[in-house]
């Protein structure tokens, strides 16, 4: 029986020690799970609030932001439409600035084709936004002439703007530009006024087949043609001849990289960063266009009751 003592004597040791080497640990290994914890936590508040320094307060613009809250809470005590609509415009104004450099901050990551993209699609937001809550008041007229605005704006003060800026700023060179690139967007910019041009012409010519419905079937046509002009264009973007858009150097010619290093503007905030700010602000444009569209809604109907 000595043999058989010492040796439960010796696996009695063995379990000692294995669990004090376990407790040892479990002491060890917990401070230091919880200090990691609080450190990611630590992080995390300091990424979000640097991003919400850099977006929200970098701007002199964005002390217009107030008045989107206050908006509502006009809306809710006094019901004044006027206020209302002019605190909401006040509002949308540095969300609209604030949601295009989002998109450029965004464009950093995804390259100058897509960024191009992303910033023509996001930089129309606002206005898309709004026209969809007017559609969906029947306030066709409302979008109408906000469509018109839009093209007149585009086709003649941002160009014009664009050409006089560039005009002063390089006034000892001359303005060159991608002849490839222009004769896509001219190509599609006439699409554009000839889906707007023919229905409109059957209107006001009288020279339907079927009053009504020959003009409203030639618009839906046309907009699905521009849909699928527009998907096609996206797609030769992303996919097809990516050396046709490169950005052309005056010194060393098309496709040819300069011996001079220009410095190029680092990002502000991370990709993760910019598609949240994308997702906050065009959901908190959404809210103010609601009410701003309403009060369009409600002097519409009043003006035509009295009429």
């Amino acid at each position: 029986m000595g043999p058989l003592d010492e040796k439960a004597l010796h696996e009695l040791e063995d379990e000692t020690l294995f669990s004090l080497q376990s407790a040892v640990q479990k002491t060890h290994v917990s401070p230091l799970g919880v200090g990691f914890t609080n450190f990611r936590v630590r992080d995390l508040k300091n990424v979000v609030y640097s991003s919400i320094k850099i977006v929200v307060f970098s701007t002199k613009l964005n002390l217009l932001m107030p008045f989107g809250p206050l908006a509502i809470l006009v809306h809710n005590l006094t019901g004044h439409r006027g206020w209302v609509f002019f605190l909401s415009l006040l509002g949308i104004t540095p969300l609209a600035e604030r949601l295009g450099y989002a998109t450029e901050q965004l464009a950093f990551y995804t390259g100058a084709t897509v960024g191009g993209l992303l910033n023509a699609t996001f930089g129309n937001a606002t206005e898309l936004i709004i026209s969809i809550y007017a559609l969906r008041s029947g306030m066709i007229r409302v979008v109408q002439q906000s469509l018109l605005g839009s093209i007149l704006s585009n086709m003649l003060l941002v160009l014009g703007c664009a050409f006089f800026s560039g005009g002063i700023v390089h006034y000892k060179k001359q303005q060159i530009f991608n002849k490839a690139a222009a004769v896509v967007s001219s190509g599609l910019l006439l699409m554009a006024v000839m889906g707007l041009l023919f229905p409109a012409v059957l209107h006001f010519t009288r020279t339907e087949v079927h009053f009504g419905k020959s003009e409203l079937a030639l618009s839906r046509f046309s907009s699905c043609v521009m849909l699928i002009a527009y998907a096609s264009y996206l797609f030769f973007q992303l996919k097809c001849q990516h050396t046709e858009y490169q950005p052309l150097n005056e010194e060393t010619g098309p496709n040819q990289e300069s011996d001079i290093v220009d410095e190029e503007e680092a990002p502000e905030i991370t990709k993760w960063e910019s598609t949240i700010w994308l997702f906050v602000l065009t959901t908190w444009i959404s809210v103010l266009s609601e009410y701003l569209v309403n009060t369009i809604e409600v002097d519409i109907y009043i003006l035509f009751c009295r009429d």
